[in-house]
């Protein structure tokens, strides 16, 4: 059997018993071939009929290229990543191509398929990486004469908009806060961390004496996992607020010199930031009565106040672990614009001087 037919080939031997043990011999050889994608039916019947329409390309088909693809993403890929990787292959690749041929996949098939897809455009991008991962290497390894995926755009999405909380607000939730979770998300809002790196965070990272927190670690799906840039491995300054939301916590975890903060209902270390927001951040929300939102939310808030009284937006993007400005200011542009609506006085004032200048020497 191949590619799906059902194939019959005559040597021109004569029915000895060492041509016979020939031709098993060679069955063999192309049995195994095409176990491993290799097979080229015109390299062993080149006067066959049947040559043209099925010699080249690979016998391999998408699931088996997949499950390779995952096996080399285990070697390089963080846990989270992984995770992502394995759940688009299982729900979504290998249903819609799992037993196609590598040889077979068509543009315009993807297209379809996408445009069938029940998810997000962003979830549909993080879809498509592990199918464009195999089209690569088949193609690299001339396994297919084409690479289908190369004419598939990502789809375009936008990033959901920060919403951070007013200084009205944050007095009003932090009031709405009490004990640990009220140092947790004191400590959260005045140093931008994000939740993955509260988490993580232990009593060794705070340097007292420089006033800074090292971050070097965060804890994705409850696995410790490094930052994914250098700049992400940071020290962050530690404002007033911040060393009094460390203060407070002392009582609570600092003797057994491991997590900064943990969870009230358990003693334990916080887990996942969705634990965080059930147990902590919701019902806080609710008793401050301002609008819901996501906990991820104070590191916006953080970035937002400081572009917005006139903070550096360098020292910012350090704060927040981005690894170039223009990452910053693609996210709270529009904070900036906000500073002050005296934009454009000072350099009114420049020229107005220069002006002034001139009349006088003339």
């Amino acid at each position: 059997m191949y590619r799906g037919r059902r194939c019959r080939e005559t040597l021109k031997l004569e029915p000895t018993k060492p041509n016979l043990l020939h031709a098993a011999r060679k069955r063999e050889a192309i049995l195994y071939e095409i176990g491993q994608g290799k097979f080229d039916y015109a390299k062993h019947f080149p006067s066959s009929s049947k040559a043209r329409a099925l010699s080249g390309g690979s016998m391999q088909t998408i699931g088996q290229a997949l499950d390779i693809f995952l096996i080399g993403a285990r070697r390089r890929c963080a846990y989270s990543t992984l995770r992502d990787y394995e759940s688009a292959v299982k729900h979504h690749l290998k249903p819609a191509f799992g037993d196609r041929l590598l040889t077979e996949l068509s543009v315009s098939e993807i297209k379809v398929w996408i445009g069938g897809l029940p998810i997000s455009a962003k979830r549909i991008n993080n879809v498509l990486v592990p199918l464009r991962g195999v089209l690569s290497d088949a193609f690299s390894d001339e396994l297919i004469d084409r690479n289908p995926a190369a004419r598939i755009k990502n789809l375009p999405h936008r990033f959901e908009e920060p919403d951070p909380l007013s200084p009205d607000e944050i007095r009003k939730f932090l009031d709405a806060c009490e004990g640990q979770i009220r140092n947790l998300f004191q400590f959260a809002i005045w140093t931008g961390l994000r939740t993955s790196e509260l988490i993580a965070l232990e009593w060794g990272d705070i340097d007292w004496n420089r006033g800074v927190a090292r971050v070097r670690r965060a804890s994705v799906r409850k696995q410790i996992k490094v930052p994914k840039t250098q700049a992400g491995e940071r020290d962050v300054k530690l404002l007033p607020g911040a060393i009094e939301a460390l203060e407070g916590q002392k009582a609570h975890s600092l003797l057994a010199g491991g997590r900064v903060f943990l969870n009230p209902r358990t003693g334990k270390s916080w887990e996942t930031d969705s634990q965080i927001r059930r147990s902590g951040w919701q019902p806080a929300i609710r008793r401050s009565g301002i609008r819901d939102r996501n906990p991820y939310q104070t590191r916006h808030t953080f970035a937002s106040l400081c572009l917005t009284v006139g903070e550096d937006i360098a020292w910012v993007a350090r704060q927040l672990g981005h690894k170039s400005i223009a990452m910053t200011l693609k996210r709270y542009a529009r904070w900036i614009d906000g500073v002050a609506n005296s934009g454009g006085e000072k350099f009114a004032r420049l020229l107005s001087q220069s002006g002034h200048s001139e009349a006088a020497s003339g």
